[in-house]
């Protein structure tokens, strides 16, 4: 499976997860809202079955003040507790279920409150109404009276409303039971139910993660392994290919990288190998016959010195330093070509000693004054590479002074890195800014040829030496006012 397939499906995974416990704890959300409102409708049930015997109370001894004094304060307490009843039982009317056994009982309640109201507050209070009317009137109201009082239906009309409004609120009671019970469990299983998700789509994610993180970096250590081998200079290596996903192409990639450079390595070395004999070759098929031309020159001059014209002498001259041209030109050739093919080892070198040294190759003219820093450390590195940068910024300085009088000078400076800069001086006819660049490139010189031998190739000696070992070389110089080339090298 590739790995963004396998990212894709964990990340769904936990997607899936997460959204499954939203949906859970949003249906337990709406599952306690609909209980809070139904304890809330339960509340107001039991608050106005409990209002409604207190209301009973209240017209049992409205109705017996009334029938005892005749006082219609009475008799007004006693409408208003009827009415509110009666808006009492209208409202649990419409709040209680139809398929509730509430609504039976409160059917029951109903009818029994219309039978005390009608069968026997209502005769009563009509006959103690008449009775002030006259002496047959009060004497049906007291015969009335014993009647209703004597029959017990009002004491059994006031226990069936008592033991209904009892079972009501019972009923209500074992409800609210059930509910909570039910709604503890949903919550509780709502809660064991989002830990759980949550839990597992973190493990989820933690183990993906763990997984992708090992698949991915052991396989991505094997190819930086495999990447230093090749800078290293083994290109025969290769690394496993595990499957067909991204990493396993980008193995079969590198594989066949290493394939195509392990080739082309081989045939640059076997290029190169060629070029170096034919370098040698050639310079050896090219100094022959230029020596065989310099001998014919001289045999012209000893056994004909007589015959020739001083023209003819002039030219002789002229061919003799062409010749002399070409074979420094090979020569720079051969040592350009060679730079960098083999290794050097790095020894303690003595500076003073090193730049002493590469002087005494050189041929100071009359009037040039050669300044060298004293007291030069002593430092490990390559000493011949060094030597030869020297020699040749040294003897490029001398070899174009222009004045009578000049000089040059060698300096350095620690700049407390890993390596050290040396400068090299001169008051010469110094450098316009548009040859800074050309300078370094090989058989570039800014003498005509023909006045002025040199082969051009010193300062390219010198840039390829520098490039070799990443070194940096630049020049400061304006036209008229003398020349400075500095250069880092290791140290």
């Amino acid at each position: 499976m590739k790995i963004s397939h396998l990212i894709f499906l964990g990340f769904v995974s936990i997607l899936v997860m997460f959204t499954i416990t939203t949906v859970v704890n949003h249906r337990q959300a709406e599952k306690v809202n609909e209980n809070s409102r139904w304890f809330a409708q339960s509340t107001t049930v039991m608050r106005q079955s409990h209002r409604f015997q207190r209301n009973i109370v209240n017209m049992v001894s409205s109705l017996r003040g009334y029938l005892l004094s005749g006082e219609n304060q009475f008799i007004q307490s006693y409408d208003s507790t009827v009415q509110e009843n009666i808006e009492i039982l209208h409202q649990l009317n419409e709040i209680v279920d139809d398929t509730s056994r509430h609504k039976s009982i409160l059917r029951e309640i109903m009818i029994l409150n219309d039978r005390w109201i009608n069968d026997y507050a209502t005769p009563l209070i009509t006959a103690r109404q008449n009775a002030v009317l006259s002496d047959s009137s009060m004497r049906r109201y007291n015969a009335l009276y014993r009647e209703k009082l004597g029959s017990g239906v009002e004491k059994d009309l006031q226990r069936q409303l008592q033991a209904q409004f009892r079972n009501f609120t019972e009923h209500e009671y074992r409800l609210r039971e059930v509910r909570s019970s039910v709604m503890s469990r949903s919550v509780r299983q709502t809660r064991a139910i989002s830990y759980w998700l949550t839990t597992s789509a973190v493990a989820l994610g933690f183990f993906i993660s763990l997984y992708l993180a090992y698949r991915i970096s052991s396989r991505i250590m094997e190819m930086v392994r495999m990447a230093n081998t090749i800078a290293s200079g083994n290109f025969s290596i290769k690394t496993r290919e595990h499957g067909n996903d991204e990493l396993g192409q980008l193995a079969q990639s590198l594989n066949h990288m290493a394939e195509v450079l392990s080739e082309n390595i081989r045939l640059l070395e076997r290029k190169n190998h060629e070029l170096d004999q034919f370098a040698h070759i050639v310079s050896h098929d090219l100094k022959a016959p230029l020596r065989g031309i310099a001998n014919v020159v001289n045999w012209i001059e000893e056994d004909h010195a007589d015959e020739v014209s001083p023209k003819v002498h002039e030219y002789l001259s002229l061919i003799k330093g062409r010749l002399q041209r070409a074979e420094n030109l090979i020569g720079a050739i051969l040592l350009y070509a060679r730079i960098g093919k083999q290794p050097m080892e790095s020894e303690v070198t003595d500076l003073n000693e090193l730049i002493a040294e590469a002087v005494d190759s050189l041929v100071v003219p009359p009037g040039i004054r050669l300044e060298v820093q004293r007291d030069l450390p002593k430092i490990r590195t390559e000493k011949i590479p060094l030597q030869q940068v020297l020699s040749n910024l040294i003897g490029n300085a001398i070899k174009y002074h222009d004045k009578p009088d000049g000089y040059v000078k060698v300096s350095l400076r620690d700049t407390g890195n890993d390596y050290i800069e040396f400068f090299v001086e001169d008051n010469g006819p110094g450098i316009a800014d548009v040859y800074h660049e050309k300078i370094f490139a090989i058989f570039q010189t800014l003498q005509e040829r023909d006045s002025f031998e040199s082969t051009g190739i010193g300062l390219a000696i010198v840039k390829k030496i520098l490039d070799d070992r990443k070194q940096s070389i630049s020049v400061i110089s304006r036209p008229g006012e003398g020349t400075t080339f500095s250069f880092t090298w290791p140290k």
